[in-house]
């Protein structure tokens, strides 16, 4: 089968990006393009994000997780320790997030270390969970192969009668990662191709060097 796509293309012209108005910081700055991307643009659920792990059989692994917080030391998501994911960054911790807001023709990469978060950050966000998704974290036993849907759902309704009327308390073995940046870059689509990049690089005194990248 093939199909040919080289007549697929688009003509960015909703913005621009220049040294002259971005931040000293680039916390700042994805603060200012997150929220006006999730204020101004029909966009479902902004804050998905693609991380990207180098898997323990040596390749690279990209999959849509979901940013739960981000503050001046990073970008906090959450995840099962022992799925595939966790595993990957428990042996190598340098990972990849990157944001594509297509309404707004923008992306961002973030190039930075992945590290646990204090359990008692993981189990505030735990019990504020919908119950069936704390259910859920217990039911999944993540990236391992099931024999079908089945076991899933027999195995969620033998929870919810066990926890009927209880507090569901979070497993050790789910919980928060919090990505602390070294690098991020801010693409902005632009027309002819000529789109702006501006990358960020953290210095050995916690300093930004600024760079503009040719497209």
């Amino acid at each position: 089968m093939e199909k040919d796509l080289s007549n697929y293309r688009k003509s960015y012209e909703k913005g621009e990006l220049l040294l002259s108005n971005v931040s000293d910081n680039p916390i700042e700055l994805f603060r200012d393009w997150f929220v006006e991307v999730d204020n101004h643009f029909n966009i479902d659920e902004a804050n998905a994000m693609t991380i990207s792990t180098i898997g323990l059989d040596g390749y690279p692994k990209s999959r849509v997780v979901l940013l739960k917080k981000y503050t001046f030391e990073g970008f906090v998501f959450y995840t099962n320790y022992n799925s595939e994911k966790g595993k990957a960054i428990e042996a190598n911790p340098n990972v990849c997030l990157s944001f594509f807001w297509h309404a707004a023709e923008r992306q961002v990469i973030i190039k930075g270390k992945a590290e646990r978060i204090a359990e008692n950050m993981s189990d505030g966000y735990f019990e504020s969970r919908p119950r069936g998704s704390q259910l859920g974290a217990i039911v999944s036993n993540q990236s391992e192969v099931i024999k079908n849907r089945a076991v899933l759902e027999e195995e969620l309704k033998a929870l919810e009668l066990a926890y009927e009327g209880k507090d569901i308390e979070r497993p050790k073995y789910w919980g928060g990662y919090i990505v602390g940046p070294v690098e991020m870059e801010f693409w902005q689509g632009r027309p002819n191709r000529l789109h702006d990049r501006i990358r960020y690089k953290l210095l050995e005194d916690y300093n930004w060097k600024i760079e503009r990248l040719s497209p």
